[in-house]
């Protein structure tokens, strides 16, 4: 095979990748836009605390925010979607261009709270991709030993929905020392490494929120896509 040449691909339009699809004409002026989703129904919730924690970062950064209310969330497939929490969680997904998903650790690994609310959202709502191309950070709350598994999990989930996962993460380790009688996080190493996901979370959502139909464009699709295309211009023409 001759240098360059790609075995059972054909001269079909195959793009190849350049700075120049990343080039924005027109950057969005909007604010970047966050979903915060946290995972436990206590009305002391340790994941609720710091989600509301970042999400005053996150306005401080200059982000638009909403908190997801799972209050009334029935489990999957436990309703219909037109279930009104289930379309507003839905309607938050398509909304956001970045999220930040913020788990207890239950057994190792992130609340069935918080799992439920993603598996509620498909990664495809007819032409609508409501998790794709946008980027998640994930946060964890211990109750003893620092571990990092449940945002070890997230990330992977989050991959899993086709979404940019950011590098960084949070993990509290006692999640009952680290908030005052108000629900404010008090000042420790935790708490910086809070600051330092929800700047990391703006800075990747300003990134990648202009250019996510470019860094989530794949050959398959477009090949599919054109194959489709193709097929319904000849039953036209037959007509």
């Amino acid at each position: 095979m001759i240098a360059g040449d790609l075995p059972n691909i054909e001269d079909d339009g195959l793009e190849v990748p350049g700075l120049d699809k990343l080039q924005v004409a027109a950057p969005s002026s909007h604010p970047p836009r966050i979903l915060l989703l946290f995972g436990s129904l206590r009305e002391r919730s340790y994941s609720r605390l710091p989600t509301f924690e970042a999400e005053r970062l996150l306005r401080h950064f200059g982000a638009e925010t909403r908190v997801h209310d799972l209050t009334d969330l029935p489990l999957p497939d436990g309703a219909t979607v037109d279930h009104p929490t289930v379309r507003e969680l839905r309607d938050a997904m398509t909304w956001s261009e970045g999220q930040v998903w913020t788990s207890p650790e239950r057994h190792g690994a992130m609340s069935a709270v918080l799992e439920a609310q993603i598996d509620w959202v498909p990664l495809a709502l007819g032409a609508l991709r409501p998790t794709q191309g946008r980027a998640p950070a994930s946060m964890q709350v211990c109750g003893g030993s620092q571990s990092f598994d449940a945002v070890d999990q997230m990330r992977i989930l989050g991959r899993w929905m086709w979404m940019v996962t950011t590098p960084n993460r949070s993990s509290v380790a006692k999640g009952f020392e680290d908030f005052d009688e108000a629900g404010r996080m008090r000042p420790s190493s935790d708490y910086d490494r809070v600051v330092d996901v929800m700047e990391e979370r703006v800075e990747f959502t300003r990134w990648t929120c202009d250019r996510s139909d470019d860094l989530t464009s794949r050959y398959s699709e477009r090949k599919e896509a054109a194959e489709t295309l193709e097929a319904r211009l000849k039953l036209s023409s037959v007509r």
